[in-house]
């Protein structure tokens, strides 16, 4: 899968150390900059909201960038098998910009939005070039490493970027959270341009330009599943809408239309991961659908942590996000020593013991809110639920782009960030709902981690399944 004719062939080389270090750089701080604008715009939002007269389409300005994201990401996948990720990672910046640009300069919600869906999709498509970048510059023994320098570059921005993004609106404007990202977006692009320029050196019929050697035949343009990915937005979008309706006379329409949005989105999905994913079919099937489902389970979870600290513990809102700040640090810290143990540590057993540590978090979690423990009880588990996605999360990574022929590299990355941004999307939208069913407090977040807790069994008894047996002796 390694081009010998790259310098990312000399595996001796550390990713912080030539011929690497700049293209480590560049490519961390892209998606820095792409997790804090996410985690930003959270802490923002409600000013933007109450200053544009917006409240009608504040969810859809959350829900909008995860579903055109799934278009970016398919758009990105195919592209980049066709012509390697140089255009396609130029053209998700461009985009990724665009939309800050035109969210920035907003004057009205309805332009915010859609400001939000151009830099979702350049969002979607910047994460799967990137990805593709790793598989082609970086020999596979560092690619551990480099999966988890990226998965610290998205835990920072959780401790930094809602205190930053509060300062900035408060002492200049929200206006500058967006634009202020665009003078560093260039910086970070200009660090991986040299390497970039010899990745896209074949012609429109992947022959390599002016040698004249034979070349498999590039994969044709995929407007089908551009199609698919189409349809998924829609669903992911219609559930996060349909926990909002609201229809006189007919109580059950919520659940109705959930259920609609979800069957869509498992139909529009398949075409778009390796056949098997969604039945757990074992290796790269049940690497994918494994990521999914851990995000599901991690993501849905964390976002009712702060509130259940709020509403029954009498947290004050700035100590209960600062709970989360243990489980970020975990993520980071196990994602680092996963890096450096490298093969010591075997990928089936990383990725097991990273479920497991999920789901035991988010059952303490639920067994603080039914059973009235100690607040430290939930707080000290989602250090464990931390600890679980550092390993987990950049060891699918790694085993995507190990199970990936060449060809394959930008459709299989494309469905790991499907699976990350469905599951996650799809997850939260559902929580909405299962929280609004229950009629007392310790009900509702009762149900929202019992729920979150089957999401982290799934998850849990897929993980074996990411490996394949060995062949018996003889």
């Amino acid at each position: 899968m390694q081009d010998s004719t790259l310098p990312g062939t000399r595996d001796a080389a550390g990713i912080f150390r030539p011929p690497y270090l700049w293209v480590t750089v560049g490519t961390c701080a892209l998606v820095f900059l792409a997790a804090f604008e996410s985690l930003a715009v959270t802490t923002i939002m409600p000013l933007v909201s109450r200053e544009l007269d917006g409240a009608g389409l504040y969810a859809l300005a959350f829900a909008g960038p995860l579903a055109t994201g799934v278009i970016g990401m398919v758009g990105a996948g195919n592209w980049s098998d066709r012509r390697g990720p140089a255009l396609p990672l130029y053209t998700s910046v461009v985009l990724f910009v665009a939309g800050l640009l035109i969210a920035g300069t907003s004057l009205s919600m309805p332009m915010l939005v859609a400001g939000r869906l151009v830099q979702g999709l350049g969002g979607g498509a910047l994460t799967v070039a990137l990805y593709v970048l790793v598989a082609r510059f970086f020999p596979g023994p560092l690619h551990a490493r480099i999966f988890a320098a990226f998965s610290a570059a998205w835990v920072v921005p959780s401790l930094v970027g809602p205190f930053a993004a509060g300062v900035v609106a408060q002492v200049f404007s929200w206006h500058w959270v967006f634009l202020g990202v665009v003078g560093l977006v260039i910086p970070a692009l200009a660090m991986i341009v040299p390497v970039l320029r010899g990745m896209d050196d074949h012609d429109a019929d992947g022959q390599p330009a002016g040698t004249g050697q034979p070349r498999k035949t590039a994969p044709p343009w995929a407007l089908g599943r551009l199609g698919w990915a189409a349809l998924a937005a829609l669903a992911v979008l219609g559930l996060n809408l349909s926990a909002d309706a609201d229809i006189p006379g007919f109580p059950a329409a919520t659940a109705l239309l959930a259920g609609a949005a979800v069957v869509l989105a498992l139909v529009a999905v398949r075409p778009l991961v390796p056949s098997g994913t969604l039945a757990a079919r074992r290796g790269l099937p049940s690497v994918i659908l494994a990521r999914g489902l851990a995000s599901a389970a991690f993501f849905g979870a964390e976002v009712y942590l702060p509130y259940l600290l709020i509403a029954q513990y009498a947290f004050p809102p700035t100590l209960a996000g600062l709970t989360l700040t243990g489980g970020a640090l975990a993520w980071a810290g196990a994602a680092a020593v996963q890096g450096r143990l490298g093969t010591r540590l075997p990928h089936g057993r990383a990725v097991q013991s990273g479920a497991l540590m999920v789901l035991a978090a988010i059952t303490l979690a639920l067994a603080t809110t039914a059973l009235h423990w100690p607040a430290a009880t939930a707080i000290g588990g989602w250090v464990l639920a931390g600890g679980g996605m550092g390993l987990l999360y950049p060891r699918l990574s790694v085993m995507t782009l190990a199970l990936s022929a060449k060809e394959d590299e930008g459709f299989n990355s494309s469905a790991m960030s499907i699976s990350d941004s469905l599951g996650g999307a799809l997850s939260l939208a559902t929580t909405g709902i299962v929280f609004a069913a229950f009629t007392t407090p310790v009900q509702s977040f009762a149900g929202v981690f019992a729920f979150t807790a089957a999401l982290g069994c799934a998850a849990a008894l897929v993980a074996p399944r990411v490996t394949t047996p060995a062949p018996p002796a003889g």
